[in-house]
This record gives C-alpha cells, sequence and structure tokens, in this order.
C-alpha cells in the first residue's frame, strides 16, 4: 500500500446554482479542478483504524471520530485496519474540498491495496457531494448536487495558480441560504479554459454578504494580473490563474508582503 498520498486541494473554476431541490440540497452545474497540492496522509497498517492529526490546521478538526477520514474508512471494506496521519495544510470550511480529498485520499490507498467495490462511488458520494469528484481528483463536470460526474479536456493542466483565504472559516450552509434563487443559465459548452473563463461562481455574491472581507481577497488578485480570479466553491479561499509561473510568485509576493495575515498557496492545476 502507498503509505503517502495527496489530499489534492478542490477549485471550482465555475458554479452555477441552478435551483433550490426539495430535498433541501440544491441543483449544480461545476468545473471542478485540482491542485498539485494539499493535505498529506501517511498510513501505516494497523489492528485497527486510528487517526492522529497535525498540520497547521489540525486544531480546526475537533471530533477524530466524526473526522470524514474516519467515515472513509468505515465505508471501505479491507483486511486490516490503518494508521493515519493526517497533516492538514488546507484551511477548514474554506470551499477547497478538504475533507472531502482527505477522503478521496483515503479511497486511492485503499483501491491500490486492496480494489474499491463497484458501487464505490455511491459510497463516497454518502460521505460528501465533492468526494467522488476528489477520489478521482481530475478536472471533471459535476451535476446534479456535484456528484454525477462527466469527463472535461485537460485544457488548463499544469497552469500555474495561487490560492488565497482571508484566515476566516464560512460554513457551506448559510451561504447557499444566503443564495438568490435566480438561475442564471448553465455551465458553457466547451473546453475547460472556456467554461472557466465565460463561468460564474454564483456562490460568490452571497458569500461576500456573509465575509466581506472575500471581496478585497478578489481585488488583491486581480491587481496581479492573472486571467482569472474568482471566488471557489462556498469561499471564502479564492484562486487565480496565471499565464506564467513567474506571475504567479511575483503575485504571491505581493500578496504575502500587502497581506501578511491572509493564507495562501502556490501550486499548478493537475
Amino acid at each position: 500500500m502507498a503509505n503517502t498520498e495527496t489530499a489534492y486541494a478542490k477549485i471550482n473554476l465555475a458554479l452555477h446554482v441552478r435551483r433550490r431541490r426539495e430535498d433541501g440540497y440544491h441543483e449544480l452545474e461545476t468545473l471542478f479542478a485540482f491542485v498539485d497540492a494539499g493535505d498529506v496522509l501517511r498510513v501505516n497498517p494497523a489492528p485497527r483504524d486510528r487517526l492522529t492529526t497535525v498540520g497547521e490546521f489540525a486544531s480546526a478538526l475537533t471530533d477524530p471520530f466524526d473526522n470524514i477520514v474516519m467515515r472513509a474508512l468505515g465505508a471501505l471494506p479491507r483486511p486490516e485496519g490503518l494508521d493515519v496521519t493526517l497533516e492538514k495544510n488546507l484551511p477548514v470550511a474554506a470551499g477547497l474540498g478538504g475533507g472531502s480529498a482527505d477522503a478521496g485520499a483515503i479511497f486511492r490507498m485503499v483501491e491500490l491495496a486492496h480494489g474499491l467495490p463497484d458501487e464505490w462511488r455511491e459510497r463516497a458520494a454518502r460521505l460528501g457531494a465533492d468526494v467522488p469528484a476528489c477520489v478521482e481528483s481530475r478536472t471533471c463536470v459535476g451535476r446534479g448536487t456535484g456528484t454525477q460526474l462527466e469527463p472535461a479536456d485537460d485544457s488548463l493542466a499544469g497552469t500555474p495558480v495561487l490560492l488565497v483565504n482571508p484566515r476566516i472559516p464560512l460554513a457551506t450552509g448559510p451561504v447557499f441560504r444566503a443564495w438568490d434563487g435566480e438561475d442564471r443559465g448553465p455551465l458553457p459548452e466547451g473546453d475547460a479554459r472556456r467554461i472557466a473563463l465565460e463561468g460564474r461562481n454564483d456562490l460568490e455574491a452571497p458569500a461576500i454578504s456573509l465575509v466581506p472581507e472575500i471581496a478585497g481577497v478578489l481585488a488583491a488578485m486581480g491587481g496581479t494580473e492573472p486571467f482569472l480570479a474568482r471566488m471557489s466553491g462556498s469561499g471564502a479561499t479564492c484562486f487565480a490563474l496565471y499565464e506564467t509561473t513567474s506571475a504567479r510568485d511575483e503575485a504571491a509576493r505581493r500578496i504575502g508582503s500587502d497581506h501578511p495575515d491572509w493564507w495562501q498557496l502556490k501550486g499548478k492545476l493537475r
């Protein structure tokens, strides 16, 4: 079994909210993409499943028994337990699918060692709407609640990306509740780059109404000449895409100098 796996940060290059459903969820159309960095999970065989959390954001995970990593382990049949150390590098409640990415990494490690059950997608979806996409961690379109996946092209693979978060947690539920209910139309057609550039994030305005600092993050990122800057998921993390690594690195330097209290992560799209 691979004993180290990265839980790749998820970003929504576009996120269109189409309607509220009677079950309380929302009908979505989104373009998922993944950054080549994130949390890190290290595992060893053990008599029973065990989780230890370390890293900058470990203290935000208050209940280890309800952690999505433990629930992912419980969802997958195996002949042995796993002792997991989760290095929590991604902020929590940040629009990056951090917990879903952690669960996705567990699915990949179990798949490598033992294979996955045929209905693994259903098992993943029960853990969270982003988890099936995070298992594969490739650019794709998600529909429904985000669990109905369609492949997307790799036209943005290798694109330099900068993630910035004002270090303010923002739970998903209140953001969806603040959405105005207006259907602004479907995802654009075309390759991933076109969908990203012509798409939007319908949760950006409601998130800014709850955490006005997000607007400041977007303004700061927009001033560094990316070809796209947008909020990810339900926020408060924002991303910017650049044509060159040097442009991204200069943007990270400027934003870090102007806002040393903000969290940031540099990477490339997978």
